[in-house]
């Protein structure tokens, strides 16, 4: 056979093999790895991107993402050191770094994937189990993930995998725990509130008191004013009317019984006086 015939005969089979949808020829991308498969066994590895050839019916190819993929965990129970069940949401950036024992170890990416959530799960429930509710939900969760990053990618690197990053999106507790929580919250508000009240009604007493305390010396200053100024008023009449009687004792005395008389002799007035008495010495005619 010949050359020519050889070629000629290549080119049939090859064109056979299009006409069955069997194809030599595959490409791989840029963002992928593959895998050739003879009989069920690895037996190349292609990293490069390109045309690549291959044995029909015989070799299979397995391909597999080399990209840096998002998993995005579902919601799950994890128990704290203190004994309080959190609901954790959670994701993490891994890459497949070796896609030769990816498909030794899981065939296919998926399988992978499956693997690498119970890693990463296993690790979240241990480091988590270790801290209390309030370190995770606030100042040390950063130094709790890294951990957890750092000990998944551990677990995940045998099986060719690598595990760049795991967050945690969202940490709440579960519902029966919630309405419990916020119970508390509400019980823990009504009793403060009640010893504001308290303290408040307290303070406003003393406010009161001391009020009422300041009014009563208030008004016994004010009391007391008043009656030096009385006092010191009828000294100074009394000092007056002295004065007064000593200028003329006569005169005053006929006006202190004008003002006697003016005050008791009123009308349907009965007075039995004797005819020499004192108070009528200003009535009898002279």
């Amino acid at each position: 056979m010949t050359k020519q015939n050889l070629l000629i005969g290549i080119i049939v089979v090859l064109g056979l093999l299009f006409m069955l949808g069997v194809s030599p020829f595959f490409v791989v991308d840029l963002t992928e790895s593959a895998i050739i498969v003879q009989l069920g066994k690895p037996v190349r590895t292609i990293t490069e991107p390109g045309l690549k050839f291959k044995i029909p019916f015989i070799q299979d190819v397995k391909y597999f993402d080399k990209r840096l993929l998002d998993y995005d965990a579902p919601a799950r129970d994890v128990i704290t050191l203190d004994k309080k069940t959190i609901v954790i949401d959670n994701f993490a950036k891994w890459q497949i770094v070796d896609p030769l024992r990816v498909y030794q170890a899981f065939q296919t990416e998926r399988n992978a994937l499956q693997r690498l959530d119970d890693i990463i799960y296993s690790e979240l429930r241990v480091e988590l189990g270790r801290h209390e509710l309030t370190e995770i939900v606030s100042a040390n969760r950063s130094l709790i993930m890294k951990v957890v990053t750092e000990r998944a990618n551990e677990k995940a690197s045998p099986y060719g995998l690598a595990v760049l990053d795991v967050r945690i999106k969202r940490a709440d507790l579960p519902e029966q725990n919630e309405k419990a929580v916020f119970a508390r919250m509400r019980a823990e508000r009504e009793r403060q509130a009640k010893q504001y009240r308290a303290e408040g009604e307290e303070e406003a007493q003393k406010i009161r008191s001391e009020a009422d305390k300041e009014k009563e010396i208030i008004l016994a200053e004010a009391y007391k004013t008043a009656q030096q100024i009385r006092g010191e008023g009828d000294a100074k009449a009394f000092s007056i009317y002295a004065g007064a009687y000593r200028q003329d004792p006569q005169f005053f005395a006929f006006t202190r019984s004008m003002e006697a008389y003016k005050t008791t002799l009123k009308d349907d007035t009965l007075l039995l006086l004797s005819p020499q008495s004192e108070f009528l010495q200003y009535l009898k005619k002279r």
